[in-house]
């Protein structure tokens, strides 16, 4: 898009592109206020277009230089003006007015560096260092939005993170391993006697199931952690984290005896929808009057 756009549309540019390409955090927006959608949608676009680098990218060093462009924009370094971009103008913006961090957006954009090249996620702390400084940067300047930053609330973004970070990994093995990507980290498959080989092929052993259990169990762990300390911020922050509804029913399913993580699932969005409903009128996610 070549064209100046109004703040208007360049909103509108950003709604569309999570809606398309991230419905379940798009569709917990909709539960919030007005006036705090158009900024979660902001941050929410920025992250689409960070983590979707890999998928328009046939070569890593492209990808780089595209997720370079964004650190420089974040740092008011020279990026070539954002006039052509509304996720760029809505997101600083957001930045401007909310005082997002810069160095936890820098990071976020630096650790999606990973996702271009094809290797091995190595263990389960590089893999809570990547969810940390993607999904629980996302719910920590999400906050922001609806209340002052703390360092209780910055405590419940990061479990909550790593809850919802771990999961999508999970979630997404189907696609990561079409394209040769692993997430799961190969010290979990190794110790149990698997490798990414047998991910690769698509087909369940017991060794890689035991990886996967502890996989889930790890982020069981942060939920219930995240959910615990949500109860102890104020409520006014809490539609926030209406994203670990989902979460929540989602690891439900993947403890089941019959899950089998290499079928792709695609759940319905009016499902989705019914769940967000529910949680944002509970105590645990219902705003404050």
């Amino acid at each position: 898009m070549s064209e100046v756009q109004s703040p208007e549309e360049a909103a509108a540019f950003c709604a569309d592109l999570v809606r398309t390409h991230d419905f379940p955090r798009y569709a917990s927006t909709l539960f919030l206020p007005s006036v705090h959608r158009r900024p979660l949608l902001a941050l929410y676009a920025f992250n689409v277009e960070i983590s979707r680098v890999r998928e328009v990218v046939t070569q890593p060093l492209p990808g780089e230089i595209r997720l370079r462009w964004w650190s420089d924009l974040l740092l008011g370094e020279d990026h070539g003006g954002i006039e052509g971009s509304p996720v760029a103008a809505e997101l600083l913006w957001a930045v401007r007015t909310w005082r997002l961090p810069i160095d936890r957006l820098v990071r976020l954009v630096e650790e999606h560096e990973f996702d271009l090249y094809n290797d091995p996620m190595p263990s389960l702390s590089a893999l809570e260092g990547y969810a940390n400084d993607t999904a629980s940067a996302l719910f920590a300047c999400g906050t922001r939005f609806l209340l002052r930053p703390s360092a209780e609330i910055d405590h419940v973004a990061r479990h909550a993170g790593l809850a919802y970070g771990l999961t999508q990994v999970i979630s997404a093995l189907p696609i990561d391993t079409a394209r040769r990507q692993l997430f799961v980290p190969l010290q979990l498959l190794e110790q149990n006697g698997s490798g990414q080989h047998e991910v690769f092929a698509g087909k369940q052993t017991p060794g890689m199931r035991v990886a996967i259990d502890q996989l889930i169990d790890e982020a069981k762990k942060h939920l219930d952690t995240a959910l615990r300390l949500l109860a102890e911020v104020p409520a006014d922050v809490r539609p926030a984290f209406l994203p670990l509804a989902l979460a929540r029913r989602d690891l439900k399913r993947m403890s089941r005896a019959d899950y089998d993580p290499f079928v792709p699932r695609r759940t319905p969005r009016l499902r989705l929808l019914w769940t967000l409903w529910r949680a944002s009128r509970s105590p645990e996610f219902r705003g404050g009057d």
